[in-house]
């Protein structure tokens, strides 16, 4: 017998359970659906592709939307000979600036032995090798924008849609797919961009827990045996994709992570609740521990004032409110503070990760509209993650209780007093 053996009982089909995995029809999203289909309708027709831009939530099935429309929309193209169509998928998470996603654009549409690097031509120049070989691919050409918040200038999405009318095109006919987590993207391009692009606006809302409910059913039914899931499973993981803002994403990777532990059981063959509670803790340590790596000093102070805050019962907060805490601490840490724009950046960073929460008030012409924080994730699991900042900073008075046993909390590192 050979070391490795092949896992029969649990698992059908794993895969089915992975984020690129493909679904024959998408669940709870009918009405998105039509809507992205209709938008889409130009292409064959064989008219000039609309702008079309995707708003909502990580997990909330955007992506997912694109690739079943853009997959459907490829095959019935195929049908008709006066289309040609071609598809360009860039997702702009690490890409920050117009240029990148211009040089990275020119990169996909040629082949290996002729790429250019990503640095070191003017921009106009990389522009006019977009248009050359956007003009060479000719047809109808679809540019997909996944995360394209990430890009902090607008220039690619007033260059793209304006491409023919200003002479830069005259084969090729273009359309701009983008989509977004931050809902208020549009609102910071410039006017002359958002005339430029004349999208049309889609928004996902958040999956509720019946709908997730389903979605998981349709995955089950592919990738584990029959009887293999007790029937609290399926509920309990979309209680909590739910809860956590209604993430199907982080519904699915519960389950698969639920049947990789009874997996690793000997003589185990269902998977229970016992195994989605025990998945719960390991994804949420993990994405918190791979979301608190990933921030800056002063993202690690914001959090840590938010959590001191949390805990003494400020939250939920203003921003404005939280700086005095941050103020102190990054004194103390030996950092200067951040303008207030940019501490707010980090707080919109610790909303992105899911570590915190935010809602919108609005008290109208005297109050005006603002954003409340407060935390949103296990606070011990936050905590464990913050060992730097406890020893650049202190240990504040509310985290007492919070400390491991045998934790050094001596007079020294123990904070009471603040500005």
């Amino acid at each position: 017998m050979g070391l490795f053996e092949r896992d029969t009982e649990i698992y059908k089909n794993r895969d089915a359970l992975r984020e690129d995995y493909q679904p024959a029809q998408l669940v709870g999203r009918d009405e998105e659906i039509q809507m992205y289909q209709t938008a889409l309708q130009p292409v064959i027709n064989g008219e000039q592709p609309n702008n079309v831009f995707l708003y909502g939530k990580t997990g909330v099935g955007k992506t997912a939307a694109t690739r079943y429309l853009l997959s459907h929309l490829e095959e019935d193209a195929s049908q008709y000979d006066d289309i040609d169509l071609h598809l360009t998928f860039l997702n702009c998470d690490g890409l920050t600036s117009s240029y990148q996603i211009a040089t990275r654009l020119v990169n996909e549409l040629r082949d290996e032995t002729n790429q250019i690097s990503t640095t070191g031509y003017p921009r106009a120049t990389v522009y006019e090798m977009l248009w050359e070989d956007l003009d060479e691919t000719a047809g109808t050409n679809l540019i997909v924008l996944d995360e394209v918040d990430h890009v902090e200038d607008d220039s690619i999405l007033y260059q793209l849609p304006r491409a023919r009318a200003n002479n830069n095109l005259s084969a090729a006919k273009i359309g701009i797919i983008g989509i977004s987590n931050d809902f208020s993207f549009r609102d910071d391009l410039s006017p002359k961009v958002k005339s430029s692009l004349c999208e049309q606006e889609i928004h996902f809302p958040a999956y509720d827990a019946g709908d997730l409910q389903k979605i998981l059913e349709q995955r089950a039914a592919v990738a584990f045996h029959e009887d293999v899931l007790d029937d609290a499973v399926i509920p309990l993981c979309a209680a909590y994709g739910a809860k956590d803002a209604g993430d199907a994403r982080q519904s699915i990777d519960l389950l698969m992570k639920a049947g990789d532990l009874a997996r690793e059981e000997e003589e185990t063959v269902t998977v229970t609740e016992t195994h989605v509670e025990a998945g719960r803790h390991d994804l949420e340590r993990g994405r918190i521990e791979e979301g608190i790596s990933g921030l800056t000093q002063h993202g690690h102070l914001v959090l840590y004032s938010l959590l001191t805050l949390h805990l003494q019962d400020e939250t939920p907060i203003r921003s404005r409110d939280v700086r005095p805490r941050y103020t102190s601490f990054a004194q103390r840490a030996g950092r200067d503070p951040l303008v207030p724009r940019r501490m707010r950046d980090h707080l919109s960073e610790l909303a992105m990760l899911g570590l915190v929460s935010v809602t919108e008030r609005n008290e109208g012409r005297r109050g005006g509209t603002y954003r409340e924080y407060t935390l949103d994730m296990d606070l011990d699991l936050i905590l464990s993650a913050l060992d730097d900042v406890l020893n650049d900073v202190g240990v504040h008075d509310s985290l007492q209780g919070h400390l491991a046993a045998g934790e050094s909390t001596d007079e020294n590192a123990s904070l009471t007093e603040f500005n």
